[in-house]
């Protein structure tokens, strides 16, 4: 992977939670970059490269917030995900768009080779060097959605997808949305919505290869309709995002003091 798709800030977790906890923050759709040698397979397509399905509008900004404010490592794409989408398994029917998923196989091959796999190693790297230095990681995977989705209005503001098969998941999104909750009455927040967090996706992934005690996925997902507002108002809601997640890292703690 060129080096502009991958960009990491921060060396350690120093964001003051419980001492056995790091936090790794990524953005698989953080832009709408299409690499010159692929650009001619977006002809009939380039419209789509500017709207939700070519990217997660706000996303990346969220992410280098996040990163900087808690100190954590991340790892984070601008290739458009109609390229080939991080968030999708191989074999999936979605990891390929309709402008990619008719190349031939060697180049579709090619193309894991120097966008999916070089990402994914590096999420992977991120994650498993978190859990050997506090002994279990708090993955944040920061995502955005449309408003509006084949004729239906999306009623949230914030989204927050788990496993509620997995309890520090569950216990820790319930904390946020209550965090959230006290910070910003006004705001929507909804777990588990508008996908299901056990979905196809990087915190899946991670999920199948490591245990409950060691690493905790939770994707963040913010409606573009807060992106789209008057700058004050996005960076407002950024900074309710950062406060009421040290609130909710900190009744964590507590609760595991306890």
């Amino acid at each position: 992977m060129r080096s502009e798709s991958v960009l990491i800030a921060g060396q350690g977790s120093s964001w003051g939670g419980h001492a056995s906890t790091g936090l790794v923050i990524s953005c698989e759709h953080g832009g709408n970059r299409i690499p010159a040698p692929y650009g001619e397979l977006f002809g009939a397509h380039g419209a789509l490269l500017d709207t939700h399905r070519g990217y997660d509008a706000g996303a990346l900004v969220m992410a280098r917030v996040l990163a900087r404010e808690f100190a954590a490592p991340m790892v984070a794409s601008t290739v458009s995900r109609l390229l080939v989408d991080l968030n999708r398994s191989v074999g999936h029917p979605r990891l390929h768009s309709e402008a990619t998923r008719g190349m031939p196989a060697e180049r579709r091959q090619q193309l894991l080779q120097q966008h999916y796999q070089p990402y994914r190693s590096q999420a992977d790297h991120l994650v498993r060097r978190g859990i050997a230095d506090y002994g279990r990681v708090i993955h944040i995977s920061s995502h955005s959605f449309t408003p509006e989705l084949d004729g239906t209005v999306r009623n949230a503001d914030i989204g927050l997808l788990y496993d509620p098969r997995r309890p520090g998941e569950a216990d820790l999104c319930a904390s946020w949305q209550a965090s959230l909750k006290a910070c910003a009455p006004a705001l929507t927040v909804r777990r588990n919505y508008p996908y299901a967090g056990k979905g196809d996706g990087l915190t899946a992934w991670f999920r199948r290869h490591l245990p409950p005690d060691a690493y905790v996925g939770i994707e963040l997902e913010i409606n573009q309709k807060h992106v789209l507002t008057p700058s004050r108002r996005w960076t407002a809601l950024r900074q309710v995002i950062v406060d009421s997640l040290r609130r909710a890292l900190a009744s964590c703690r507590e609760g595991v003091a306890e």
